[in-house]
C-alpha cells in the first residue's frame, strides 16, 4: 500500500507491506506531522519559533522528537569543531544548551534551524511506526531522505548537478538509510553530497559534513556512525 502527503516542505512518500497497513500509514504520517509540528520554525507554537523568538535566559520545554534531535546536533557539532552548527552562525555552542527536557537560550540573537537534521529524524520515526504496526516491509521517502527495511532493495538514483536532468543508479538499498544534499560551497558553486547510513536522521546531518569538513574529521564521523559517502560533483 502507498501513500503520499506533503510534509517538511517536501512530498513524503511511504510504501508498506505486512500488518495493518492503513492504521500504518495514518500512523507513519502521524509521526511525520508531530516532528514537523515541533521543529518547523515557520509554526508559531512549534519548539523552534518559541526558541528564536525568546529573549536570553529563557527554557523552552520541548517535546521528545526535538529533544533527540538537538541531542544529535549537539553531539556533531562538538565532534565535528562546529562545523555541524544548527544555530547557522549565529552563536554556536555557547548560545544554546539542554539540560533534561529544557532548551536554554543563551544570546538574544541566537536562532536554531535543524533543517539539516530534523527531516532524517521524520524518516526515522514513520519507519519505527510502520514496524509498530506489524509492517514487515517499507520505504520513506522524504524529497530523497530514504530509509528501507524488510525484504526489499530499493534502487537508489541522484541526480547529477552536471546533467541535473537525468537520473543515475548509485545502489541497491537494503535494511537502511540514504539521503543526499545539493549544499553551496564558500569559493561558489555547489556540491552534491550523499551519505547511506542505518538511520537516516545521521545519513541527512552527515551529508553536511562530508561537505565541509577536513577529510580527518569526516572520515572520523563516518566510520563512528557506520555511514559511507558519495560525492556527485561536477
Amino acid at each position: 500500500m502507498r501513500r503520499a502527503q506533503p510534509w517538511l516542505g517536501t512530498l513524503v512518500d511511504i510504501r508498506c507491506a505486512g500488518g495493518n497497513a492503513p492504521v500504518a500509514l495514518d500512523a507513519a504520517f502521524a509521526a511525520v506531522a508531530q516532528v514537523h509540528g515541533c521543529m518547523s520554525p515557520q509554526q508559531p507554537a512549534s519548539d523552534l519559533a518559541r526558541f528564536n523568538t525568546a529573549a536570553a535566559g529563557t527554557g523552552i520545554e520541548c517535546d521528545a522528537h526535538t529533544l533527540r534531535v538537538l541531542r544529535a546536533s549537539r553531539a556533531l557539532a562538538e565532534q565535528s569543531g562546529e562545523i555541524f552548527d544548527p544555530t547557522l552562525g549565529s552563536g554556536g555552542l555557547a548560545a544554546w544548551s539542554l539540560a533534561g527536557g529544557t532548551l536554554h537560550k543563551h544570546r538574544a540573537e541566537t536562532r536554531l534551524d535543524l533543517g539539516g537534521i530534523a527531516k532524517g529524524h521524520a524518516v526515522d520515526m514513520a519507519i519505527a511506526a510502520l514496524q509498530a504496526h506489524g509492517c514487515t516491509s517499507g520505504v520513506v521517502n522524504a524529497g530523497g531522505d530514504l530509509r528501507v527495511f524488510g525484504d526489499l532493495e530499493w534502487p537508489v538514483l541522484v541526480r547529477h548537478p552536471a546533467v541535473p536532468d537525468q537520473a543515475q543508479p548509485l545502489l541497491m538499498l537494503q535494511d537502511g538509510a540514504f539521503a543526499t544534499s545539493e549544499l553551496p560551497l564558500p569559493q561558489g558553486g555547489h556540491t552534491c553530497v550523499s551519505v547511506a547510513a542505518p538511520q537516516c536522521l545521521w545519513a541527512d546531518a552527515l551529508t553536511k559534513i562530508v561537505a565541509y569538513a577536513p577529510a580527518s574529521i569526516g572520515a572520523t564521523l563516518l566510520a563512528r556512525y557506520d555511514a559511507h559517502p558519495f560525492r556527485h560533483s561536477p
